[in-house]
């Protein structure tokens, strides 16, 4: 079972650093899944002790007064004090910070859920996945079901392996221009939090 929640990712690859916000579907047995209301959470995956999940008031006015209150101080603090002893910025030193480079959005890999509706035709969904096929995208699970029998368009649904958000962008443009697909495909990006 997955759950729909809006993600901030902050994550270092080969390649570069994903730096991203947006829905995500994430599996509902992850302690993450549970944060709702006005609760935030931050969850830090660390090399010596793994993932640790950092929980709290993130919206509402007394935690938005406190983050307000925190940045004057911060001002401040950079202002009056003695510069050859004031904490750097975030604590960082600034020769100990490297140049990793920020991933653009179509190099970013994951996984997503499609929803779209197509007409009620033989060959509709060999069409659609001979297009994600030609990009090599990978389908984990579908479901094509008719809602009513009056309907004469059927709702399908399609959970794809990782695969780079370039190549989903292409196919979700072909997707949408088959005569037998009605109106655009809905994308949900997943991730497992493995």
């Amino acid at each position: 079972m997955l759950f729909r929640s809006h993600l901030g990712i902050a994550r270092k690859t080969e390649h570069g650093i994903e730096l991203r916000v947006h829905p995500t579907l994430i599996p509902e047995r992850r302690l993450i899944a549970n944060v709702d209301g006005v609760m935030n959470a931050v969850l830090v995956q660390g090399d010596a002790v793994g993932p640790t999940l950092y929980y709290g008031a993130g919206a509402g006015a007394e935690p938005t007064a406190s983050a307000v209150v925190a940045d004057v101080v911060d001002v401040v603090r950079a202002l009056t004090g003695d510069p050859e002893n004031r904490v750097p910025h975030l604590a960082f030193q600034a020769d100990a910070l490297s140049d990793e480079p920020i991933l653009p959005m179509d190099q970013v890999e994951t996984a997503y859920y499609l929803r779209m509706s197509v007409d009620d035709k033989p060959g509709v969904l060999a069409d659609i996945t001979r297009i994600l096929a030609d990009q090599q995208i990978s389908i984990e699970a579908f479901i094509q079901k008719r809602l009513t029998q009056e309907d004469t368009s059927l709702p399908i649904i399609i959970l794809t392996q990782k695969t780079l958000e370039q190549k989903m962008n292409g196919s979700i443009a072909q997707i949408e221009n088959l005569d037998t697909v009605t109106g655009k495909v809905t994308r949900i990006r997943v991730e497992t939090l493995e």
